[in-house]
């Protein structure tokens, strides 16, 4: 694809992640991973192994995987929005505003093309991961997903059905709340109206992960991920101190995203 036409595809399209995807073309993304993904523990080498890339959306972990000589890498995800983990009270408008960020998946398209990948994506639920079908992995990577499901635990054992080797964690932590309890497991439930559920403390996320069924090998680990290019950032103003919203918003813009990482093995 010349160039031009790769930017001009790229243009056409809201970014999740930040990527190059040819010298002098880089997406806008929401986030930029590039910079944790060393962070994350992902293993430098992957050669020989089989991996797997869980809510993959524009595919950034899938390809890193694959850059770093995966044998074969799967990425799962949900493409068609009306299927995500949506609360009751949910409206149209607000399933159409966030569901163009994910335009079916094009932009895993746009950048599997440019990069000359061979990652496999399948339309595939993480509540229906299943041996039998999918096989085993040896490596999982499961990032910023769990706050966006009704059923965490539960997406997490179906995970560890499908995991013969390291599980990796990244996902998004309520930060006041890992700073004041930081050994109890504790998350705040949102389901407001948008597919954005329980929002743990670093505890809170580790014994997710050990309640379905993992041993923790190295972690709860606290990381910030920048945001990219095409999020737009709160003003510092103090006003922004008065809610929990607006403080996480002050936060993402001053440090980054709050995360947590976690690697853990099947019990």
């Amino acid at each position: 694809m010349a160039p031009t036409d790769l930017a001009r595809r790229v243009a056409e399209l809201e970014w999740y992640h930040t990527m190059e995807l040819a010298p002098g073309v880089v997406t806008p993304g929401w986030q930029d991973t590039r910079t944790v993904a060393d962070a994350v523990r992902l293993p430098p080498r992957l050669a020989g192994r089989r991996c797997l890339d869980v809510g993959t959306f524009d595919g950034f972990w899938a390809f890193e995987m694959e850059r770093r000589g995966a044998a074969e890498v799967v990425a799962i995800d949900i493409l068609d929005p009306r299927e995500w983990d949506w609360p009751y009270a949910s409206t149209p408008a607000a399933k159409a505003e966030i569901g163009l960020r994910k335009a079916s998946g094009r932009g895993f398209e746009i950048a599997r093309d440019a990069l000359g990948s061979r990652v496999e994506r399948l339309d595939c639920s993480v509540y229906d991961l299943d041996p039998a079908v999918h096989g085993r992995f040896d490596v999982v990577y499961l990032g910023s997903l769990l706050v966006h499901l009704r059923e965490p635990v539960r997406a997490l054992e179906r995970v560890r059905a499908v995991c013969g080797g390291d599980l990796i964690v990244v996902d998004g932590i309520d930060l006041l709340l890992s700073l004041a309890l930081p050994s109890r497991p504790v998350a705040t439930l949102d389901g407001g109206g948008r597919p954005w559920w329980w929002l743990a403390n670093q505890a809170g996320l580790a014994r997710m992960v050990e309640v379905a069924g993992f041993d923790l090998t190295a972690g709860p680990e606290r990381l910030f991920i920048p945001p990219g290019p095409g999020q737009p950032l709160a003003p510092m103003r103090p006003r922004y101190l008065r809610s929990r919203h607006g403080r996480q918003a002050l936060v993402v813009a001053r440090f980054g995203d709050p995360h947590a990482m976690i690697v853990a093995r099947p019990r």
